[in-house]
C-alpha cells in the first residue's frame, strides 16, 4: 500500500484533502490513485472561481492506461489550480502530496471536513478494495 500521510483527510474516491491556515483546502489524488493510474501524461482542471458541490467531477486525470474523473470533496468555490500540471502532469506520480496537489477550494461548510475519511479509515478502505 502506498503512502497516506496522517494530517490528511481523504475520500473513498481517492482525493486526499489539507487544510489551510487560510481557511482553503488544497485537493490532490491519493499515492494509491496515482499508482493505479500509471503515468500520467494530462490533467484537466477546473476554472478558478467555479463554484462547485461535493461529488461533483471537477478535473480529469488521464494516464497512458485510463482517464479518471477526479470529485470535488466539499462544496465551495474553486480558488487556485496548479498550473505547474499543464506542462508537467507527472508532478502528481512524482510526488502526489507535494507539487502533484491539483486545485484549492474555500469550503462554503468547513464542518464538512469532519465527514471525511482519517487516514486510518482510508487505509482500511484501500486495503479492503485489495483483498
Amino acid at each position: 500500500m502506498g503512502e497516506i500521510p496522517v494530517e490528511l483527510k481523504y475520500t473513498e474516491a481517492h482525493e486526499w484533502i489539507r487544510e489551510q491556515d487560510d481557511g482553503t483546502v488544497e485537493v490532490g489524488i491519493t499515492d494509491h490513485a496515482q499508482v493505479s493510474l500509471g503515468e500520467l501524461v494530462f490533467v484537466e482542471l477546473p476554472e478558478d472561481d467555479t463554484v462547485v458541490n461535493a461529488g461533483d467531477a471537477c478535473a480529469v486525470v488521464e494516464s497512458v492506461k485510463a482517464a479518471s474523473d477526479v470529485y470535488i470533496p466539499l462544496s465551495g468555490t474553486i480558488v487556485a489550480t496548479n498550473q505547474a500540471l499543464a506542462d508537467s502532469p507527472g508532478l502528481v506520480n512524482t510526488d502526489p502530496y507535494g507539487e502533484g496537489w491539483l486545485f484549492r477550494l474555500r469550503p462554503n461548510t468547513p464542518t464538512q471536513l469532519e465527514e471525511l475519511l482519517a487516514s486510518e479509515d482510508y487505509e482500511r478502505f484501500v486495503a479492503e478494495l485489495n483483498d
